[in-house]
């Protein structure tokens, strides 16, 4: 399980992961336009807010329980943060929408927010017993309805692609004998369940950690939303502006990895067929030369910044140019 942030020990906002790192790939400007595509607890959207005078965030989250829980920011920035209710991967028509194109910045934070994992009724997490939901925007499809009604093929098809579990169909073969007897409705009853056929040593993950990863990136199309918003980006953000993209699992980095290689390594021209006036350079340059990651100190203080990486890369116009590379 991943997650977005954590909280301080002194009751402080909680503090997003590789935080100090993000604003550097950002590079901050004065007056600048950025847009936080999962505003969660609002960590990151603060910190920008805070970095240069005179800076405004469109900040997007799906979920109405951080929507709300923003709205003292709002406040507290009068008028610099706009919060809006929507999936990143339409950062475009938002940012559009609220006229903050171009952007100099756009920050990505990819998973589930501590906020989300820490609430048992939210049901995200084994660690707690909750209803098997998993909705971030608390609206469709639950894991207690893929759980309880896929087929035994698709479900174990699930589990394998999103999860990387490789005893995905023993999984799958348990939950479908199971439910023929009751309907699988909480956390820990799946993730007994699961126990019970997927052998572990103690000191392993637990067995559930990858079949709730695959239900919670179904319930929530997580990559195809990172998919979209990478392309979003790709359509709002100005010359020399940065995008910067903190993933915490092997599915989301690479694709990250290969959208950024692309942008980063060859010269994108339209169609030979477009009139002449209308084809122009497009070049990305790499900020992060490879992913950056927590260090020891973040990693002791929070372990779920174990698995984050981090990965950045500039808009460049065509009249050419480099952005400055970094490397924490």
């Amino acid at each position: 399980m991943n997650s977005r942030t954590v909280p301080h020990d002194t009751g402080a906002p909680h503090v997003p992961v590789l935080l100090a790192e993000v604003l550097a790939a950002l590079d901050t400007q004065p007056e600048g336009r950025y847009l936080d595509g999962t505003f969660g607890a609002g960590g990151y959207t603060r910190a920008i807010l805070d970095a240069a005078a005179g800076t405004s965030v469109v900040a997007i989250d799906r979920d109405p329980q951080a929507l709300q829980g923003g709205q003292d920011l709002v406040m507290a920035y009068d008028g610099r943060l706009q919060l809006v209710e929507g999936c990143f991967g339409d950062l475009a028509a938002i940012a559009q929408a609220r006229q903050a194109v171009p952007l100099d910045g756009i920050v990505l934070d990819i998973g589930v927010s501590s906020m989300q994992i820490d609430t048992p009724e939210r049901g995200f997490s084994f660690r707690f017993d909750g209803p098997l939901d998993m909705r971030m925007a608390q609206s469709g499809q639950t894991a207690a309805d893929l759980v309880n009604h896929l087929p035994e093929g698709e479900l174990a098809d699930l589990i394998y692609r999103y999860g990387e579990e490789r005893k995905s169909r023993l999984v799958a073969k348990a939950i479908v004998a199971a439910r023929r007897e009751a309907r699988i409705e909480t956390t820990l009853q799946l993730a007994g369940l699961i126990a019970s056929v997927v052998y572990h040593k103690p000191d392993d993950i637990h067995p559930a950690t990858r079949t709730f990863q695959a239900l919670r990136i179904a319930v929530n199309d997580e990559l195809g939303e990172l998919e979209r918003a990478l392309e979003a980006a790709d359509a709002v953000l100005g010359e020399g502006g940065r995008l910067v993209v903190v993933t915490f699992h092997s599915l989301e980095d690479r694709i990250v990895k290969q959208f950024m290689a692309d942008k980063a390594g060859r010269t994108a021209l339209p169609s030979r067929h477009a009139p002449a006036l209308d084809r122009q350079v497009v070049r990305y340059h790499a900020v992060t030369r490879k992913p950056v990651v927590a260090g020891d100190s973040e990693i002791f203080r929070n372990p779920r910044a174990r698995s984050a990486k981090l990965r950045a890369i500039a808009k460049l116009g065509s009249h050419g140019g480099r952005a400055q590379s970094w490397d924490a």
